[in-house]
């Protein structure tokens, strides 16, 4: 599938990207047609594709196009849009998909923190089960406020590198 950008693409090229940088996701624990949607997204110029071109282009049916989107939009990933004048979504790529990403896992990093704050109360911090949880309370405690400095220094260089916030 040729894209307009004024530079010729090789769709082999392209398929092989996204094919190989979707098993990356794979094995790092992304479900598989998500994983493959997403590079597709990705490797696409504008970050934005229809359901019918990314069933042409992965040779995919509409009902996994549409599972796979489902979950890229919860973990926010990819994002829905309707095409102007139209009743068909597209589905879009930002270049913020991974500081969303990240952010998304922060959320969860703070509902396991309140879960293992309670598990050491009831465990008592005294017993080995307790003082366990409680080391991995730690780590997800400076886990999240490593993530938090990062996340600030990201976007210093974002802006340095690219020229926008």
């Amino acid at each position: 599938m040729a894209e307009p950008s004024g530079t010729a693409r090789d769709p082999e090229a392209v398929s092989r990207f996204v094919e190989h940088f979707a098993a990356q996701l794979v094995e790092a624990g992304l479900q598989r047609m998500p994983a493959r949607v997403f590079a597709a997204l990705l490797a696409s110029d504008k970050g934005v594709l229809t359901s019918a071109e990314l069933g042409e282009q992965l040779k995919i049916s509409p009902a996994a196009v549409s599972g796979a989107v489902r979950y890229l939009a919860q973990v926010r990933m990819v994002s829905r849009e309707r095409e102007p004048g139209s009743r068909r979504e597209r589905y879009r790529v930002h270049g913020d998909q991974w500081y969303e990403a990240l952010t998304n896992r922060e959320a969860i990093l703070k509902r396991w923190e309140d879960a293992l704050r309670e598990g050491v109360t009831s465990l008592g911090a005294d017993t080995p089960a307790g003082r366990r949880l409680e080391e991995t309370l730690a780590f997800f405690e400076f886990v999240d406020q490593e993530v938090a400095a990062m996340m600030e220094r990201w976007r210093a260089h974002r802006e340095q590198r690219f020229g926008w916030e």
